[in-house]
């Protein structure tokens, strides 16, 4: 039987229900997602690390849970939060309940609280400290409980991309993948919390991707000779990624053309000298508005960050550190006017700040993996004209 089950946020505001998965402490930032499917998907993308996910859609794990749709190789999500719990799966893919997972991997929840109230209070509030406390941890007095939550460090300042990123490196081929031929390129792919659909999304193109440690160098991703530069989605402030913006400044001054998901925007806006913050309570779900600026399309978009690009929304602008030339605001939020992509006009870069690999979907934005694609294949072209051109003198 469920045992009792407490949330508290750092303002003191708590919510009762009962134990979900495992039964313990779970402490992280509370933030809540607006994805009405894809709940699995949501649990093992290492984006998610050190927050307690709130889920707005009301009824979670009816269609329980499957090897198959794991974006990574756990669960990173440090607690969770529901409103009805489904009883039992009721899907042909099912191979586990969810309530089953999370304790296997050790997930404290909770279940039976008004997800509503608790969503709107943080879309007033602004995602903050919490806490899940259940079984013996929920006996414990109160005042005991929040001196806990607030004790533990804020998400701005945290650096986490080096703990949810692969120890060492691996590469993922287009032949396993349905690709036929060799390659057509070869791409360095720097692991900040990669998802596991997206050197997929690659490889179904017939690009090789060589995933890389958070630690790796410029040289030791130079000595792979890549075609092309990617940055993945990751936790944590993108303030505290000095050695990653490094990275990135490295290659762009080297003419190598990148693409960056996510926390991979927010590292190119600061490779390419722009700021960035906070927001009060981020953009997580499936069903996010985004407006593509060079085509006036609107794109539905999977988003999971609480941080973004500071930069203008009036036209092309000199980039702060000018010897990467002129650089846009490529894609806007519809819902708050966030920059959600970056196109450089000079060098050949570009970034957006959700998901064109989304698992369970949407997939408007898979053309992104093609832009890339294209650009690769214009630098190349370009790379074989300058070289021919220096042969004939």
């Amino acid at each position: 039987m469920p045992a009792q089950a407490l949330l508290i946020l750092e303002d003191g505001r708590t919510f009762r229900g009962t134990s979900y998965g495992a039964q313990g402490t779970a402490l992280g930032e509370a933030v809540f997602t607006t994805g009405m499917t894809g709940y699995q998907e949501t649990l093992t993308d290492p984006s998610y690390a050190r927050q307690l996910i709130v889920q707005t859609a009301p009824h979670i794990g009816n269609t329980g849970v499957n090897a198959a749709d794991n974006e990574s190789t756990r669960i990173w999500a440090a607690g969770y939060v529901v409103r009805d719990a489904a009883r039992r799966p009721s899907n042909w893919r099912s191979e586990g309940t969810l309530d089953d997972e999370l304790s296997t991997q050790g997930i404290v929840g909770i279940q039976g609280v008004d997800t509503r109230a608790i969503t709107r209070h943080l879309r007033e509030r602004g995602a903050m400290k919490a806490g899940i406390f259940s079984g013996t941890d929920a006996a414990r007095p109160e005042a005991e409980l929040l001196a806990e939550v607030l004790a533990q460090p804020a998400m701005a300042g945290l650096r986490l991309a080096e703990e949810v990123s692969v120890d060492e490196a691996y590469v993922v081929e287009p032949s396993d993948h349905g690709w036929e031929g060799e390659p057509l390129f070869s791409i360095a792919a720097l692991d900040l919390g990669i998802k596991g659909m997206t050197p997929i999304r690659f490889a179904e193109r017939g690009v090789r991707v060589h995933v890389l440690p958070a630690t790796t160098t410029f040289e030791e991703a130079q000595a792979l000779n890549p075609d092309g530069v990617f940055v993945s989605n990751g936790p944590g402030d993108p303030a505290t990624a000095n050695n990653q913006v490094a990275f990135v400044r490295s290659f762009l001054d080297a003419g190598v053309p990148y693409f960056g998901i996510c926390f991979g925007n927010q590292i190119l806006g600061r490779a390419l000298g722009f700021g960035t913050y906070k927001l009060r309570y981020g953009h997580r779900g499936i069903n996010q508005p985004v407006m593509d600026r060079t085509t006036g399309k609107v794109e539905i978009t999977s988003q999971n960050h609480g941080f973004a690009v500071d930069a203008p929304l009036d036209g092309p602008s000199q980039a702060p550190e000018e010897r990467f030339g002129r650089v846009e605001v490529s894609h806007i939020s519809l819902n708050d006017q966030v920059v959600e992509g970056l196109a450089c006009l000079d060098i050949p870069a570009f970034s957006v700040q959700y998901h064109p690999e989304a698992a369970a979907g949407p997939h408007d934005a898979a053309y992104l993996f093609d832009r890339f694609i294209s650009l690769m294949t214009e630098n190349k072209t370009a790379q074989s004209k300058t070289a021919q051109s220096q042969e004939n003198k």
